[in-house]
């Protein structure tokens, strides 16, 4: 369907940007490029290997959050194919365009530099591996049926049933950055569905020690997983999948 890659983007107020990339810099064990953009609003997380996957954004408005950019061979027809499944537009340039999904998820469709290789998982002191490798689509029940459909259609992604109810998930390409999750919350939130980044690890508890020990703090801990939010007050999980295949 013409999506090649994906990249998270960490997106910060002003005042919680120098705190949320430290800390994101230190969970991924990456480097931090140079700031780019007009205002120097953008940067990159650098893998010690792979290409990148992950960057961090300054916004002048509201709490910030996650989005995606989706990269396309041809953004044009990209963006189009969106349109027709029930995106609606919120910002259009020549090489970037910035869509709403049929939730209210923020996304941008961009142009494809080459990116292939997903980064593997760090291993940490003590034998602890872990990856940032999974982008959760948060959406009520009544956006959720047209929501998971919209993502499966314009991926091109086989849709598969989870183990719990609630959620389903987009089988990736192999090469690919991120698996796509669709949770259906238990109810609508304001009606805007919304986005949280999920690690796979080999050891749930003792990465979860890791990130508390760099300032993050624990929301919910569930059989599966557990729910932190880092020192900017973002929310996201930690997770038992297999951080080398991404599936439990």
């Amino acid at each position: 369907m013409g999506i090649a890659w994906i990249t998270g983007f960490l997106d910060f107020p002003a005042s919680r940007i120098e705190d949320g990339a430290r800390f994101w810099q230190s969970v991924t064990g990456s480097t931090m490029s140079e700031s780019r953009g007009s205002s120097a609003e953008f940067a990159t997380l650098l893998p010690k290997s792979g290409d990148p996957y992950l960057r961090v954004q300054r916004v002048d408005h509201g709490s910030g959050g996650v989005h995606l950019d989706l990269h396309a061979e041809n953004v044009d027809d990209t963006s189009e194919r969106a349109l027709a499944l029930g995106a609606s537009v919120v910002e259009a340039g020549s090489n970037i365009k910035t869509f709403h999904s049929p939730a209210g998820v923020t996304f941008c469709v961009v142009r494809h530099r080459g990116e292939r290789h997903r980064p593997p998982p760090t291993t940490w002191d003590g034998g602890t591996r872990s990856l940032v490798d999974q982008i959760c689509v948060d959406t009520g029940p009544t956006t959720y049926l047209e929501e998971a459909a919209f993502w499966t259609r314009l991926t091109g992604w086989e849709r598969r049933a989870s183990g719990l109810p609630e959620f389903e998930f987009l089988v990736r390409p192999a090469h690919m950055p991120f698996r796509l999750l669709i949770q259906r919350l238990a109810e609508d939130e304001q009606g805007r569905g919304h986005l949280h980044l999920d690690l796979a690890c080999s050891d749930v508890g003792r990465e979860t020690s890791r990130h508390v020990a760099l300032g993050a703090s624990v929301v919910r801990i569930m059989r599966y997983w557990t729910t932190l939010i880092d020192p900017t007050g973002m929310a996201y999980c930690v997770t038992a999948r297999n951080p080398d295949t991404g599936v439990p």
